[in-house]
Parts: structure tokens; C-alpha cells; sequence
């Protein structure tokens, strides 16, 4: 059995993280890395053990040795790459948000079918072990009628026009960079889209959103309800809670889980603690490995519906948070 050959796109933070955590899989090798400047690759290439650079994704696509493209680029490129890798028929792992909108997403997800080529949004919470326990305690009806989902993810970033996470030609703004997050966990939940959605927030000197907080409804005649948000202007707890008829769940630092807590009324009945020793990104590796030895063409974990109903979402929310901007 030959390993998957995974080729890297950028040398950025998630780009380290993801190679950082690629030793424990072990039947994938990483084999060859994209970056526009020479230098930085070479040297990002020598850290992780790749035997080859390329200067850009059409370069590195042309390669037999490349079965996956992962792609880790700032987030208004991602589209781009992933049609160029897709119509090359590599199997494509693109960093969330796997686009910038929903019209983006639906045709990346268009020409993977086209192409019959393998998708996946790098939505590694959803395999993080915490993550899975506390989904497995709401299916089992631990909490009861599950009735309400609070998430959040916030830091504090000062204002820089010309960093990534600000720069609006790349898709910056903390709804896209942070608050992907508590829309995938609750997704991952209520497993639907919310029927509607309140929003408010606040914005930067170029535009781009610095704080969000939303409120989502979900159901028949919307019963059910998630309360979300991230920030740029202050440090959120980054937690999410999973409340029902009889109990609640309590996922700390719930983006990169590592423990999680049932609870009954008030009182403590479980409590899950991970024993990982690496961030949790070789799950989704592994995951994405054995889906192509199967002979499949999407995740099961983070399937194409689930990504494009976070773009809805999130386009949904935005669009919320400008009128309720305009009508303040």
C-alpha cells in the first residue's frame, strides 16, 4: 500500500500546525510545499521533510506524486486553488472557510463533482474527540429535548490594515476568520440551517467586521435557538454550551476541545477528558486518507452540505448585521 502523497499550499501559521501534527499519520507522506517566496519554502520544506518546492498551485498540481492538496492560503485565495486542483483531479482539504460566500462554495462543490474528485473543508473540530463525546450524549438523550447551543471565539487583535486578518481583499474580518467556528458547532448540533437570524456588530475603519453577535433559530416553528459570536475587540471565553430539557453540556475551548462536562440539573455527571498528544490534526488527516482508499468522493464528517450551510449562515448573518447597521 503506497502512502498518500499530501501536498501543502502556503508556509503560514496553519500550514506549521497541520505539518507539526502529520508525523502521527502513518500512511501519508508530506511531499511537496507551495510558497511564492523561494527562500521560505526551502526552509519550510527542510522543517517537515518535503522533497520538493513549488512557486504555485498549477506548478504543483502537475505533479503524479501529489494525491491531496491541502490548501492553508488567506481565505479569499481558496477558492482559486481548489478549482485548480479539482480540475486537475487531486483530491483538495481546504482551510475553513472553504470560501468566502455561498455562491463560491457552491461552485467549488460543483467542479469537485464535475471532476469527481474528493472535497473536504479542514473543519477539524468535528473530529476532535471532546467534540464527537458531547454530540454522542445529546443522540443518546442525555440533556433530554435538545433545546439551545451558546458558542463563541474571540481575541483581541489590534487594527492593522495590512495583516491578513483585517485586509478585506482577503477576506478578512472576524466572522470569517473566528466565528466560523460557533456556526460549525452549532451546525454540527442542529445538523440544519437556521430558519432566522438576528445579528449585530461592530465594524473597522476599512469595513470589515470586528465583533459579532448573532442570534439563530432553528426548527419547526422555531423552537429551538443558538446565541453566537466572535471578536476582534475582546477576549470571549471561546466555550460552547449544549443545553436541554434535562441537562447541559459544557465543551471548554470548545474550537480545540480537549475535555468536555455532562450535567444533570446542577449537577456533575460526567466529565471526558481527550489524552491527545497533538492538536488534533492528524484526525482529520486520517479521516481524509481513509476516505480515498475507500473510494470516496466527500467526507462523511464535514460533508458538502454542511460547508455550504455554514457559507449560508454566515453570508446570512453579515447581511443581518449591515441592516441592523443601516437601521441604527
Amino acid at each position: 500500500m503506497n502512502p498518500i502523497g499530501w501536498g501543502v499550499v502556503s508556509t503560514g501559521t496553519m500550514a506549521h500546525l497541520f505539518c507539526e501534527d502529520f508525523p502521527q499519520v502513518a500512511d501519508a507522506n508530506l511531499r511537496a510545499v507551495v510558497s511564492r517566496e523561494k527562500s521560505r519554502g526551502e526552509a519550510f520544506a527542510q522543517k517537515y521533510g518535503f522533497s520538493t518546492v513549488y512557486e504555485s498551485v498549477s506548478a504543483m498540481v502537475e505533479d503524479p506524486a501529489i494525491d491531496v492538496v491541502y490548501i492553508a492560503t488567506p481565505h479569499a485565495l481558496h477558492k482559486e486553488q481548489a478549482l485548480c486542483a479539482l480540475e486537475a483531479g487531486k483530491a483538495v482539504v481546504c482551510e475553513k472557510p472553504i470560501t468566502v460566500n455561498a455562491k463560491d462554495c457552491a461552485e467549488v462543490q460543483a467542479q469537485a463533482k464535475k471532476s469527481g474528485s474528493y472535497l473536504m473543508e479542514a473543519m477539524w473540530t468535528y473530529f476532535l474527540p471532546p467534540m464527537k463525546k458531547a454530540k454522542a450524549w445529546v443522540d443518546e438523550g442525555r440533556i433530554g429535548e435538545l433545546i439551545h447551543v451558546k458558542a463563541d471565539f474571540g481575541n483581541p487583535v489590534p487594527y492593522d490594515i495590512h495583516s491578513r486578518m483585517y485586509a478585506a481583499e482577503l477576506g478578512g474580518g472576524c466572522l470569517l476568520d473566528m466565528g466560523v467556528y460557533p456556526v460549525a458547532i452549532a451546525h454540527y448540533f442542529f445538523e440544519q440551517e437556521p430558519v432566522s437570524i438576528r445579528a449585530m456588530g461592530y465594524f473597522a475603519a476599512n469595513g470589515v467586521e470586528t465583533e459579532v453577535s448573532a442570534l439563530l433559530r432553528y426548527g419547526p416553528e422555531a423552537h429551538y435557538s443558538a446565541v453566537l459570536g466572535c471578536s476582534f475587540r475582546a477576549r470571549l471565553g471561546s466555550s460552547a454550551v449544549v443545553s436541554g430539557t434535562k441537562g447541559y453540556i459544557v465543551i471548554p475551548n470548545a474550537f480545540r476541545c480537549q475535555e468536555c462536562f455532562l450535567y444533570e440539573g446542577n449537577e456533575l455527571i460526567e466529565h471526558f477528558v481527550d489524552p491527545r498528544i497533538t492538536r488534533g490534526y492528524d484526525l482529520q488527516v486520517k479521516s481524509v486518507c481513509s476516505d480515498l482508499r475507500a473510494g470516496k468522493k466527500m467526507s462523511d464528517v464535514v460533508p458538502f452540505q454542511a460547508s455550504y450551510g455554514f457559507q449560508r449562515t454566515m453570508d446570512a448573518i453579515r447581511q443581518a448585521v449591515i441592516a441592523e447597521r443601516t437601521s441604527g
